[in-house]
């Protein structure tokens, strides 16, 4: 597993992400807090979503999939291993799961379920939802220690690491015109993606391709060879543009660090410097 100590603080885009046929899909597992909405359809190894967890389209899962309580699917939900369903999940299509289906009281699926392996009635409480408030309690109690070492067990569970996570924040709204978080947002390289990106910081990395614009409220950093589709907006923070970044739209920040192989099609509004310099990874001045 590659995520930290607190895996869901932050808006986090692997390397290769994409959006497609309004499916994002990555290839490692996907994590998403309670209380968001994902308008998307989700494509990754585990699938884990905290309660009240609303998607718009159908799951498909390479490994497990874990709903927590009062979680809704608005279409089919196919598992290459095993299933876990709170209480109350509602499923609008099929659920198919190749592996074992745990599956708690009062659970809906639409069109009937199949599955290949044992079916197990009662409330479970997914394996990684356990996991991060075991976690949370070492560090609410100061056992850092204890925690790290965890990390460190579960870790070694996968030798080769594996792709990074995708993790969608606690009550997040995630869809094809806006994805809004009240966390500061990473965006891996190589990623394309549709919608405005709203947090409270940004990071993009190279050669990514986001159709619309960026808004925070802290800091914006595109590196090199991205192309964005629309403005760059912080209210109180700085904009650092790689080489070879586009940016589609305009630009409005404080202090903006560019390259003179930086492309900006719109205005640049900066209440502070403007500062065009090779070597874009020093802040400014």
């Amino acid at each position: 597993m590659a995520f930290g100590l607190e895996p869901l603080s932050e808006l986090l885009l692997p390397d290769g992400t994409t959006v497609e046929e309004h499916d994002v899909v990555t290839r490692g597992d996907v994590l998403i807090g309670g209380q968001s909405t994902v308008e998307f359809g989700v494509r990754g190894r585990n699938v884990v979503a905290g309660e009240r967890v609303q998607f718009g389209g159908h799951i498909e899962a390479a490994g497990d999939c874990r709903l927590d309580m009062w979680c809704h699917v608005a279409d089919n939900v196919l598992v290459e291993r095993d299933a876990y369903l709170g209480e109350r999940v509602s499923i609008d299509g099929r659920l198919v799961v190749s592996g074992d289906l745990d599956i708690g009281d009062d659970v809906q699926i639409a069109d009937g379920f199949e599955a290949n392996g044992w079916i197990v009635i009662r409330n479970p409480m997914p394996t990684i939802v356990f996991l991060f408030i075991y976690l949370t309690q070492l560090l609410h109690i100061g056992e850092e220690a204890a925690a790290e070492e965890l990390l460190e067990d579960l870790e070694d569970e996968d030798p080769d690491g594996g792709p990074e996570p995708l993790c969608i924040p606690r009550g997040a709204r995630v869809g094809d015109d806006r994805w809004e978080v009240g966390t500061p947002a990473t965006i891996g390289a190589d990623c394309r993606l549709h919608g405005n990106i709203r947090a409270t910081a940004i990071d993009v990395g190279a050669d990514t391709e986001i159709f619309g614009s960026l808004r925070s409220r802290a800091d914006i950093t595109i590196d090199a060879g991205a192309r964005i589709h629309g403005d760059v907006t912080t209210r109180r923070g700085d904009v650092t543009l790689a080489p070879g970044v586009e940016v589609l739209g305009d630009v409005a920040c404080r202090d903006l660090v560019l390259s003179p192989e930086t492309h900006v099609d719109g205005t640049i509004q900066a209440s502070g410097t403007v500062r065009i310099d090779g070597d874009t990874n020093q802040p400014p001045d």
